[in-house]
């Protein structure tokens, strides 16, 4: 059975994420609005996959496990900006790791809503 409380937590903080990392990726200039869309849906997914998620393993471990799963559809966006590619792919997972961790640590140490 899902945990409500960590499905609401986790996805509260992808949303979180989402705006943070659209911010981050628009410093270099204006993104077109489905980049925003599209990159605060990615990192949403995050947190509602960490909020469903019935694994059983270490908080931290499940955060950077799950981020990194979630991150590799929008990192292969990275394919798109010729000469940016590696790094575009790489940044985005690991950042989308970063944000796994994070997600999950407010979600089961600070908010206190492991999963049952």
């Amino acid at each position: 059975m899902v945990n409500k409380k960590r499905l609401l937590i986790a996805t509260v903080f992808g949303v979180l994420s989402g705006i943070v990392c659209w911010i981050l990726a628009s410093c270099e200039g204006p993104q077109p609005w489905y980049f925003a869309v599209s990159t605060i849906i990615s990192r949403t997914l995050i947190g509602f996959a960490v909020g469903i998620s019935i694994l059983k393993i270490q908080w931290w471990l499940h955060g950077i496990i799950i981020g990194f799963l979630f991150s590799i559809p929008m990192a292969l966006q990275g394919f798109y900006v010729p000469g940016r590619e590696a790094f575009i792919l790489v940044g985005t997972i690991v950042m989308g790791i970063i944000y796994g961790f994070f997600i999950e640590l407010f979600t089961t140490v600070v908010f206190k809503a492991g999963a049952k």
